[in-house]
C-alpha cells in the first residue's frame, strides 16, 4: 500500500493560482507564471527598474539638483 494522497476533482483542490501578470490559471512549468511571456515581461520589468524595494539609498546615490 502506498500513502499518497487521493486524486481530488478540481473542484475540490482549492483555489486556482493566477498569473501575477495577466491572471491567466499558472502552469507548474512557467510558475508562478502562465507562461514564458509573463516570465520575460516580469524580468523586463526588473532590468527596467520597474520595481523597487524599500530601502535606503545605495552609496552614491543622492538626490542632487543640477
Amino acid at each position: 500500500m502506498t500513502d499518497s494522497a487521493p486524486i481530488l476533482p478540481a473542484q475540490e483542490q482549492g483555489p486556482v493560482r493566477r498569473c501575477p501578470i495577466c491572471r491567466k490559471p499558472r502552469k507548474p512549468e512557467f510558475a508562478p507564471f502562465c507562461s514564458q511571456r509573463c516570465k520575460d515581461r516580469d524580468l523586463l520589468q526588473w532590468l527596467d527598474e520597474g520595481y523597487a524595494l524599500p530601502g535606503p539609498p545605495a552609496p552614491g546615490e543622492t538626490d542632487r539638483e543640477d
